[in-house]
């Protein structure tokens, strides 16, 4: 199997800094890109930041400037945020297709796969 996991959240103060991490783990054979989505509640999820496998990024206009993103290897996904508001108090999911080797079917097959989240909470 396949799984994307999620570490980092927690509660930080408005101001302050936290740094998100996603880890892609299985039979992965290429991620061609890591997204950074969000869940405020009561809303729909949005994407934060994405990156490809070259490095190319994409911010939503609330992140720039106070997010970055980025790739300590092909199936790992970091999401650095500072200057934290209240504001950005949600559940951070973590989203990448997968081209994986399934042993069990012995074939390679492509997977939309999500974390299971991770709660940052920004306190005023």
């Amino acid at each position: 199997q396949v799984q994307l996991v999620e570490s980092g959240g927690g509660l930080v103060r408005a101001g302050g800094s936290l740094r998100l991490s996603c880890v892609a783990s299985g039979r992965i054979l290429r991620i061609d890109e890591m997204e950074w989505h969000r869940q405020i509640p009561g809303r729909q999820r949005e994407l934060v930041a994405s990156i490809t496998s070259g490095g190319s990024t994409n911010y939503a206009d609330f992140a720039k400037g106070r997010f970055t993103i980025s790739r300590d290897n092909a199936n790992t996904a970091n999401l650095q945020m500072n200057s934290l508001k209240p504001e950005d108090t949600a559940v951070y999911y973590c989203n990448a297709n997968l081209l994986f080797y399934n042993p069990v079917d012995d074939i390679v097959a492509t997977r939309d796969s999500w974390g299971q989240g991770t709660q940052v909470t920004v306190s005023p």
